[in-house]
C-alpha cells in the first residue's frame, strides 16, 4: 500500500485509512480484531475514530487492542474532537473545555498518551475560531496531539484557521468522493495552497459507488438499516445514480470491482493524503485492501471526471 505525507508534514500516512464509524454498533469485538490485523498486514497504518462513535465505544475497542493485537508505534491515530451533549437536543460541544475535555477522555479510552492528528470540527460559527485555534495550540503545546487539523470546514473556514493560528494547520477531513465533489469549490484548492493535507471520508459515496444499491436494497445493507439509512438515502436518487453507473460500466470494461475504480480516482486528487474506509466486515474490508492503488488510465479518469463534475 503506499504511503504518502500529509501536507508539507514529515508524517506518512497508507493511502487508505481505517475509519471505526461502525464499531461499538455493527462491529463487535472480535470482528475490528480481524479488521485491525488485516489493515495492518495489508501496510496500512492511519487509524480514524472520534469519541462520538457509539458514545466513546469505538475508541475503548480500539484501545483495547493497542499494544495486544498492534504495537501503538506501528500505527497513526487520527482523532476528530468535541463530545457530544444532550441538552436541547443531541448536539456537538466544540467550546474550548468541550474540546479539550473530549481529548482528555479519547486518551483515556485509547489508552496512550498522545494522538498523531487531533482534529477540531467546524463550529458553524457557534464559537469563535480563535476559541477553537486555543484549543488546538493547548493540545499541540503540551504534547497531547503530535499534529493538529479541521475536520468538515469550508474552504473559507480552513484558510481563516491557517491564518489565524500560529501554528501548521496540518490535516482537514472532508467528506470526498466521485458522488460529492463540494470540497473541490473552496477546500481542496485552499488545502493545496496552504499545505494541508486532506483525509477522506465517505470515498465510496457512503457504498453506495459499491453498486449493491443498483437494482435493490440489501437486506444486511446501511440502506436497509432504521439507523443508517439517513445516511445512504441522499445517494440512492437523481446525479448520484448517474454516476454510480458510469463507475459500475467502467469497472466492467477493466474487470475491476466497482469500489476499486472509485478509490482509484479519489487517492491520486491533489492533496489527498488518504481515502479513509468505514466497514461493517472483514471481508467488505479484504475486497477494499486488495484494490490496486495505481492510477486509473487517463481516458478513463477524464470520463469519470466529467460525468461527475459538480453543478
Amino acid at each position: 500500500m503506499q504511503w504518502r505525507n500529509v501536507g508539507d508534514s514529515g508524517q506518512q500516512v497508507s493511502a487508505l485509512g481505517l475509519g471505526t464509524m461502525a464499531w461499538g454498533m455493527d462491529v463487535e469485538d472480535e470482528s475490528a480484531r480481524e479488521q485491525l490485523r488485516m489493515f495492518i498486514e495489508a501496510g496500512g497504518n492511519l487509524l480514524c475514530t472520534a469519541p462520538r462513535y457509539s458514545d466513546g465505544q469505538a475508541e475503548a475497542m480500539l484501545g483495547a487492542l493497542l499494544g495486544d493485537a498492534v504495537a501503538r508505534s506501528e500505527v497513526v491515530l487520527a482523532v476528530q474532537g468535541g463530545s457530544t451533549r444532550h441538552w436541547g437536543g443531541r448536539r456537538l460541544d466544540v467550546s474550548r473545555k468541550g474540546l479539550l475535555d473530549s481529548l482528555d477522555a479519547s486518551l483515556s479510552r485509547l489508552g496512550t498518551e498522545s494522538v498523531d492528528f487531533w482534529l477540531a470540527p467546524s463550529t458553524g460559527g457557534d464559537v469563535p475560531i480563535e476559541e477553537t485555534l486555543g484549543a488546538l495550540e493547548t493540545a499541540h503545546r503540551t504534547g497531547r496531539a503530535r499534529y493538529v487539523g479541521v475536520a468538515n470546514n469550508t474552504g473559507w473556514e480552513l484558510a481563516r484557521a491557517c491564518a489565524t493560528a500560529g501554528f501548521p494547520v496540518t490535516a482537514h477531513e472532508s467528506e470526498y468522493s466521485l458522488l460529492n465533489r463540494t470540497a473541490e469549490r473552496e477546500a481542496i484548492p485552499a488545502a493545496k495552497a496552504l499545505g494541508v493535507g486532506i483525509f477522506a471520508w465517505g470515498p465510496l459515496g457512503r457504498g453506495v459507488l459499491t453498486g449493491k444499491y443498483r437494482s435493490q436494497t440489501p437486506a444486511d445493507s446501511r440502506a436497509a438499516s432504521d439507523v443508517w439509512a439517513p445516511y445512504v438515502e441522499p445517494y440512492l436518487s437523481g446525479r448520484p445514480v448517474r454516476v454510480t453507473e458510469a463507475v459500475c460500466t467502467a469497472a466492467k470494461g477493466l474487470e475491476l470491482p466497482p469500489q476499486d475504480v472509485a478509490l482509484r480516482w479519489l487517492i491520486h486528487r491533489p492533496v489527498v493524503a488518504a481515502a479513509v474506509v468505514g466497514v461493517r466486515t472483514s471481508h467488505q474490508l479484504k475486497e477494499l485492501l486488495d484494490s490496486s492503488d495505481n492510477p486509473l488510465p487517463a481516458q478513463i479518469a477524464e470520463v469519470l471526471d466529467e460525468v461527475s463534475a459538480p453543478g
